[in-house]
């Protein structure tokens, strides 16, 4: 018998080691045309628990990696249920898997989205978007995105009737449809379909990277960055406030009043605040008005430097409040909290008296800085 050295150990647990794991936030491996399907054991929004094996009657299956947060996943949606229609007779199964670990994901990658990646998350954007497919949660321990290696969202892998890996790449080649001239997901599945090997078997893919576990220090990073942020209040008199109401920049402007002594405002702060956290990068501003008195300048700003709001935050210059109020908005019953969100030359695009819904308030301001992306 052949004697088993400890150099020859020591090669094999470098070989086991590049082919079986990886460092934390590392890259894996994207699986190879030819090899077997990995399986998988993950729950679905529809709260049953999926396998290979739900899948095993169907002649063809692909499997997407897909996400919420993802701006290109989301131009994705609609081409996705699309093919899902369009191929359901023929055979071919879907299944989508978000490979995304939610707690390594920062507030300013959250920019062009209402949704982050966490599993109730997901159930939010099926059912808000209508989803055709099943949509599996990978985030928990990423066991087997880690075996398919996607790159980045979306990832579509073709997988014919012995569960073969027959094509892996994009969609097609542009997030915008009207610009689309390939379509390599399609033209693979009516090849395999037609008994032939797609013209096309890999390409790169587009769009937001994996968000693999290990990044958990980065998004610390950021937020102690922004918890160091200077916090101010100033104060703004009639002047200011019709100007506010105005909005003659080009951001997409979201105004909220509230006080100190109101508790739906001092409850809803921390949406507004992680909304300024996602969006502000963008054409997109927060001002936050406090109608306290202006003698209580002290506790309106151990409120704002408590809870980090370090957007634009301005305070009621004077004791009429009645004034500023009509100075502001004519229509404005005096109840706190009060939102706006406003539009460049002073459209309101959304307007809510009381506690404001965050989801509506977030998809109202993805909607409105949506041209600052697709361009026609």
């Amino acid at each position: 018998m052949k004697r088993v050295t400890s150099t020859t150990l020591l090669l094999l647990g470098f070989a086991l080691l590049s082919t079986n794991t990886f460092a934390a936030g590392d890259q894996p491996p994207t699986l190879a045309i030819g090899a077997k399907a990995p399986d998988f054991k993950l729950p679905g929004v529809d709260g049953k628990t999926y396998t290979l094996k739900d899948f095993e009657a169907s002649p063809m299956l692909v499997v997407l990696f897909t996400c919420n947060h993802c701006p290109t996943a989301q131009a994705y949606d609609d081409r996705v249920k699309s093919i899902v229609n369009d191929y359901r007779d023929k055979g071919v199964a879907l299944v989508a898997i978000s490979p995304n670990d939610p707690k390594s994901v920062r507030l300013d990658e959250l920019g062009y989205t209402d949704l982050s990646d966490t599993f109730e998350e997901m159930k939010v954007r099926a059912k808000h978007r209508q989803f055709n497919f099943p949509y599996l949660y990978d985030g928990e321990t990423e066991e087997a995105s880690k075996k398919y290696g996607p790159v980045a969202t979306p990832h579509a892998f073709v997988f014919d009737k012995q569960r073969t890996l027959r094509y892996a790449g994009r969609i097609d080649d542009s997030e915008r449809p009207a610009l689309a001239r390939t379509h390599e997901l399609r033209d693979a599945l009516d090849a395999v379909l037609a008994g032939k090997e797609p013209a096309v078997a890999t390409t790169k893919t587009f769009g937001c990277s994996i968000k693999w576990a290990g990044k958990e220090d980065s998004v610390k990073q950021y937020l102690a960055k922004l918890a160091a942020e200077p916090v101010e209040v100033k104060p703004v008199d009639e002047a200011g406030l019709r100007e506010l109401r105005k909005n003659p920049t080009e951001k997409v402007r979201l105004i909220n009043f509230w006080a100190t002594w109101c508790g739906p405002c001092v409850t809803e702060f921390t949406d507004l605040v992680e909304i300024n956290r996602m969006y502000r990068h963008r054409a997109f501003e927060l001002v936050t008005v406090s109608a306290n008195f202006p003698d209580e300048k002290k506790e309106v700003l151990a409120f704002l430097t408590k809870q980090q709001s370090s957007a634009t935050n301005l305070l009621f210059a004077s004791e009429d409040k009645y004034k500023l109020m009509a100075a502001f908005d004519k229509e404005w019953t005096g109840a706190l909290p009060l939102t706006l969100l406003v539009a460049p030359g002073g459209e309101v695009l959304y307007r809510e008296e009381g506690a404001i819904d965050p989801l509506e308030v977030k998809r109202a301001i993805v909607k409105a800085l949506k041209e600052d992306r697709f361009k026609n």
